[in-house]
């Protein structure tokens, strides 16, 4: 098939799944969409059980595999999902929800790294450095599916710009440090002792300055293209143009960053940030605001509704096997532990100056959803005897989460918090 067949197919199985869960299911947009591919997945993979001489499944599972899912998502998907999500939420809001933002998107992830990382080598006898791997792609939060779910309960602007603007960097920081650790865990020596020891301070400095290169780069690089189309923006007064400027700086910025080998992520993000507030106050007319604005939300959705569908498809490039299932299961536990532990500790430390809500702890331990870029990292790995595994294993968590953590977590939020504050 070509690009322009598999996408038009996307859409409209996108289109038709979604009317399906209006209809029927009536669940959250995004999460019915991928109920209703994983219901159509499985189904046809218990028809070619039963009826193998069919091959439906084997041609859809190559027609599955062609389809370069982490590619697609990593230098395509990703870059706009990130700039429409910076672009809605205001820096004022993230300035008031900066310290808990900063501590989880930084800290909360090198934790959370580290408890799935040193849990899931010692549940499997996989190498440290490998599950550390796992943990780093398995850490970034997805809150795309639950925001909609949360703002029916009535959760105040700081908890939703918390859960967003949290979300919306340690995805960038957690494809760093997964890009890190691959580095270190899929570096090869074997030049005798001192050569490795050699090697491997080589190579951990190397990590650190990639890191830095990374995470700074991308920032300013975001800092920069976004304020220089926001003088651009300052000298026109139309607003189908300022929207098509918009999206070149997203798909442009991202495409130039991966070409600089900065952090992609982090320079949508910080570019939406910039163009969402300062660009959205001082360089665009009421009318290019509100186009501007629709623009982004609409591509929004339509992306997270591909996105869902994809990763309900992605079912059949999954190898599932005994053994793989029941760490998928214990990767889940572990992964809430590891959530627990990114909210908890960074509330603790501030908690001596600023008061939390009992309610934000666990609202935004079972609301950190999991999503696609984790499959799409997982999918990215350099093959070799972990990599199914991985691949099974961050499946199922992400799948747990967007369905059971990601329906329930509207209900938890109006039990234990509906009113959960931070003040200063």
């Amino acid at each position: 098939m070509t690009l322009l067949q598999i996408t038009s197919l996307l859409i409209v199985l996108a289109g038709a799944f979604g009317a399906i869960n209006y209809l029927f299911l009536r669940l959250p947009s995004s999460i019915g969409i991928l109920v209703v591919a994983l219901i159509a997945s499985l189904s046809v993979i218990g028809l070619d059980a039963i009826y193998p001489a069919s091959l439906v499944e084997e041609t859809i599972r190559a027609e599955v595999l062609a389809i370069d899912f982490s590619d697609a998502l990593l230098e395509g998907m990703l870059g706009l999902l990130l700039f429409a999500g910076a672009l809605h939420v205001k820096v004022s809001d993230l300035k008031a929800e900066w310290r808990p933002v900063f501590l989880m998107a930084t800290l909360g992830v090198a934790l959370s790294t580290a408890v799935v990382g040193t849990g899931f080598s010692w549940m499997t006898g996989m190498p440290l450095m490998i599950a550390l791997t796992f943990g780093a792609l398995i850490s970034p939060t997805d809150p795309v599916a639950v925001l909609g779910v949360l703002r029916q309960a009535s959760l105040p602007k700081s908890l939703e710009t918390k859960i967003a603007g949290e979300s919306l960097f340690n995805d960038g920081v957690g494809y760093v440090v997964y890009l890190v650790l691959v580095g270190l865990a899929f570096s090869s020596s074997g030049h005798g002792d001192m050569a490795d020891a050699h090697d491997a301070t080589s190579t951990v400095e190397s990590a650190l300055m990639l890191f830095a290169q990374e995470a700074l780069g991308g920032a300013a690089l975001g800092i920069v293209l976004g304020w220089l189309t926001f003088r651009v923006m300052r000298l026109i007064d139309d607003y189908a143009l300022e929207v098509l400027i918009t999206l070149g700086l997203a798909f442009g910025g991202y495409e130039l960053a991966v070409a600089l080998h900065v952090s992609a992520p982090i320079m949508a993000v910080c570019a939406g940030l910039l163009i969402g507030d300062v660009g959205s106050k001082y360089g665009m007319s009421e009318e290019t605001r509100r186009y501007v604005d629709a623009f982004w939300k609409m591509i929004d959705e339509i992306l997270n509704a591909i996105l869902f569908l994809m990763i309900g498809f992605e079912v059949f490039a999954v190898a599932f096997d005994t053994s793989s299932i029941i760490a998928g299961l214990m990767a889940i536990v572990l992964a809430l532990i590891a959530r627990l532990t990114a909210v908890a500790i960074p509330v603790l430390m501030l908690r001596p100056f600023r008061n939390f809500s009992k309610g934000t702890i666990p609202i935004m331990t079972w609301g950190g959803l999991k999503g696609g870029i984790s499959v799409a990292l997982a999918l990215s790995l350099p093959d070799g005897e972990w990599k199914p595994l991985i691949l099974t294993a961050t499946y199922i968590v992400v799948v747990f989460s967007i369905i059971v953590q990601g329906l329930t977590v509207a209900p938890l939020a109006k039990r234990v918090g509906r009113e959960p504050r931070l003040d200063v």
